[in-house]
């Protein structure tokens, strides 16, 4: 069974960080090409940042965000920096089984839960 567990969302005023973090299992995590979306309300989900399963970020809509993954631990993050208030949104990393990495988020198979990022101005 395939999961993904999100954490260390919280709510900070803007201009301070946070770091994500995604627990996988079920999955050979180091095969695996790893995203972070979010999905504020009344928006469309979007990709925040892509990484491939060599680790190479090979997406990131946000210069103050990073995105990174530790193989040996099956743990993706996401360090966000500089947080603004339009950055608030519940937060999700997800995987795929295709060889290359995918943009769109229906082409992603499984998700987590989510953890919830606000930021107040």
């Amino acid at each position: 069974q395939v999961r993904l567990v999100e954490s260390g969302g919280g709510s900070v005023q803007a201009g301070g960080s946070l770091r994500l973090t995604c627990a996988t299992s079920g999955i050979t995590f180091s095969n695996y090409c790893m995203a972070w979306f979010r999905q504020a309300p009344g928006k469309e989900r979007e990709a925040v940042a892509i990484i491939d399963a060599s680790a190479r970020a090979i997406y990131s809509a946000e210069g103050r965000f990073t995105i990174s993954r530790d193989n040996a631990k099956n743990t993706l993050y996401l360090q966000m920096n500089s947080l603004k208030p339009e950055d608030t949104a519940m937060y999700y990393c997800a995987t795929h089984p295709y060889a290359l990495c995918r943009v769109r988020p229906a082409d992603f198979v499984y998700w987590g839960q989510g953890t919830q990022v606000t930021v107040s101005s």
